[in-house]
């Protein structure tokens, strides 16, 4: 199984920064999947400062080796109170995910999350564990199973408490409020994925304000178990050429999504496989080649440039008025989950052309950078693969 995980976030009007943090990382090795969501207390700057430490801590505890529920207690028992509010200064959720559906769940002052199973809302049980330093502070701890097609939503108060003293919702939006909207929802799209249904959540937070205005700190995290959408990326001949024929079959026989990065690589997967390559009548799109076709490839573009344009969305966002060839890639990638790179070894003269922009890299690192930026920012499993 698959772990989708996403995150939607909006700020407190008339504030400049986020109080909420949101923090994720994907472990490749043992395919476990860290998030943490923190609030922290009041808005802008300081609660800022404040859910950063937080959620940073904990995921550092938990790299370090430190089970979830005892870095979890640490920090419980860390956190100051507001001498002022007697209330905590930050609050968490923090969730453990296993491939194999296990999920270690821990939250202290947050909303509840909630667990759907065939369109149903679960409720689990859970044990307490009190705050040694601070009265009326404690952690519930979950142990869950999952399966595939299950979601997990954790949210800030900052949804549940939306529309607070409004005529129609006295005591704001609730968790029973978001339940009935995501049902509805999970309804009509069962195989949303989970960028969607947060950014779905809180836009249906933001709807019950009078002004569309988000009164609080809003945030939405969804964690949905579900199949893998897996894609292939063949770019650059292969070191040795008599097995190029191997590597063909090879990338044509996956059942992944196929792109092809190259016109030196479009072609030997035409020759060795007899499938011609069509270009499009389209003209270049700025500096980048059009994209062209092949029977049975979802995408061709040309190779370096598009390459390294791409990284550049990857990092910065789209920005161009034109939609291009690294563009294409940009999509094809993030609709992605598992992404298997076959990065061919061999040598190209043209990579080395002095008439070439300087900021022009070899393949071998701008792939390994594309993958870095996929793994780090959008929490995708990338494999290298050089050939």
């Amino acid at each position: 199984m698959f772990i989708d995980i996403d995150c939607a976030q909006e700020k407190k009007y008339n504030q400049n920064t986020y109080g909420d943090y949101f923090l994720s990382k994907r472990y490749p090795d043992s395919g476990d999947l860290i998030a943490v969501l923190s609030d922290g207390l009041g808005s802008g700057i300081k609660a800022n400062i404040l859910a950063t430490m937080t959620s940073t801590m904990l995921l550092k505890f938990v790299e370090a080796g430190a089970d979830i529920k005892t870095a979890c207690e640490v920090i419980m028992n860390s956190l100051p109170v507001c001498q002022v509010r007697k209330i905590s200064y930050s609050t968490f959720s923090v969730a453990h995910c296993s491939e194999d559906g296990e999920v270690k769940i821990v939250e202290e002052g947050n909303p509840k999350f909630i667990y759907i199973s065939d369109g149903k809302v679960i409720e689990p049980d859970f044990t307490v564990i009190d705050s040694d330093t601070f009265k009326n502070r404690h952690m519930h701890v979950y142990k869950l199973q999952l399966k595939l097609g299950d979601r997990l939503i954790f949210c800030s108060d900052g949804v549940t408490q939306a529309g607070l003293g409004n005529p129609e919702l006295k005591l704001g939006l609730r968790r029973s409020g978001l339940i009935k909207y995501l049902l509805e929802k999970l309804n009509g799209e069962p195989d949303i994925s989970s960028s969607e249904l947060s950014k779905f959540a809180v836009r249906a937070a933001l709807n019950t304000e009078p002004d569309r205005k988000a009164k609080d700190d809003t945030s939405c995290c969804v964690i949905y178990y579900r199949e893998p959408r897996r894609a292939i990326i063949f770019t650059g001949p292969p070191y040795h050429q008599d097995r190029d024929s191997e590597y063909a079959n090879e990338f044509f026989k996956s059942n992944a999504k196929k792109a092809i990065c190259g016109g030196t690589t479009a072609n030997l997967i035409s020759r060795e496989l007899n499938i011609p390559v069509r270009c499009n009548n389209v003209r270049s799109v700025g500096k980048l080649p059009a994209v062209s076709q092949m029977e049975g490839i979802d995408l061709v573009t040309e190779g370096i440039l598009t390459l390294t344009k791409t990284v550049e969305y990857l990092e910065n966002g789209f920005c161009d008025n034109e939609k291009n060839a690294a563009y294409d890639l940009m999509q094809f990638l993030l609709s992605s989950d598992c992404i298997e790179f076959m990065v061919g070894a061999k040598l190209n003269q043209a990579h080395y052309d002095p008439n070439l922009p300087i900021e022009i890299e070899i393949r071998k690192n701008i792939v390994k950078k594309m993958a870095k930026i996929l793994e780090d920012k959008y929490i995708k499993k990338v494999t290298l693969r050089y050939i």
